[in-house]
C-alpha cells in the first residue's frame, strides 16, 4: 500500500473520496424527487441503504487515509499522540489477552520500554472498524481512536441512530417503512454536511500536526 506522505496527497484522496459520493447522493435525491408522483416510497426505501453505505464508507476510508498519512510521517512512537501508539501496540495487547504465556507479556513490556524510540509502524489494516453498523457510539469510538473530539457532531447523534441507521436496518431486514421524499432529502443533506465536516477535521488535524504528542 502506497504511503500518504504529504498533506497534498491526503487532500487529493479525500477530495476524490467525497466527490464521487457527493455526485451519487445528489443523483439519489434527484431520483427520489422524480419518483414522488409514482413510486416515491419505493425510491426512498431503495435510497436509504445507499445513503447509509456512503456514510459508513466515507468515514472508514477517510479515517484510514488519515492513519496512513500519520504513518507516512516517519515519526517515532514517542513523538505521536497516545491514540496512535495504540495502533502499534494493539496486536501485543490482544496477544496478552488471549495468551497465558509469560513471553507474550514480556514482549509487550519490551515494546513499551524499547520500541517507543523506534519509527512508528502502525497496523492500519482493519484499524478503523465500523462493525457494519456505524452508530453514533461506533462513530465516537472512531473519533477517539484518531484523536478527534465529538463536540461538532453530538447534535447529530440522534439523526445517525434513528433517522439513518434504524431506517436502514428496518429496510435491510425486509420491514416496511414509509419515508417521505422531503424527509429523505433533508437526511441526505445532513449526512453530506457531516461528511464535509469530517473531511475538514482531518485536513485541519493534518495541517496543525495534531497527531503529534503534546509538549
Amino acid at each position: 500500500m502506497t504511503k500518504i506522505r504529504t498533506i497534498n496527497d491526503l487532500q487529493n484522496l479525500l477530495d476524490q473520496e467525497l466527490s464521487w459520493r457527493f455526485k451519487e447522493i445528489a443523483s439519489l435525491k434527484l431520483l427520489v424527487r422524480r419518483s414522488e408522483k409514482l413510486a416515491s416510497s419505493t425510491a426512498v426505501r431503495a435510497a436509504i441503504p445507499l445513503l447509509y453505505g456512503h456514510w459508513e464508507g466515507f468515514i472508514k476510508n477517510s479515517a484510514t487515509f488519515y492513519l496512513r498519512f500519520v504513518n507516512g510521517q516517519s515519526l517515532k512512537y514517542s513523538e505521536l499522540a497516545s491514540c496512535f501508539v495504540v495502533f502499534g501496540l494493539k496486536k501485543k495487547i490482544n496477544d496478552i489477552d488471549s495468551s497465558k504465556a509469560s513471553e507474550t507479556s514480556i514482549a509487550a513490556v519490551e515494546f513499551l520500554m524499547n520500541e517507543l524510540s523506534q519509527t512508528a509502524n502502525m497496523k492500519i489494516d482493519s484499524a478503523i472498524r465500523t462493525e457494519f453498523n456505524l452508530s453514533s457510539k461506533v462513530f465516537v469510538n472512531i473519533l477517539s481512536s484518531i484523536g478527534f473530539g465529538t463536540e461538532g457532531y453530538e447534535a447529530r447523534f440522534n439523526l445517525i441512530d434513528e433517522s439513518l441507521l434504524k431506517r436502514r436496518n428496518y429496510i435491510a431486514h425486509g420491514e416496511y417503512l414509509d419515508v417521505e421524499a422531503d424527509g429523505f432529502r433533508e437526511l441526505a443533506d445532513e449526512i453530506l454536511n457531516m461528511l464535509r465536516w469530517f473531511k475538514t477535521d482531518i485536513e485541519n488535524a493534518a495541517s496543525l500536526e495534531q497527531y503529534r504528542k503534546s509538549a
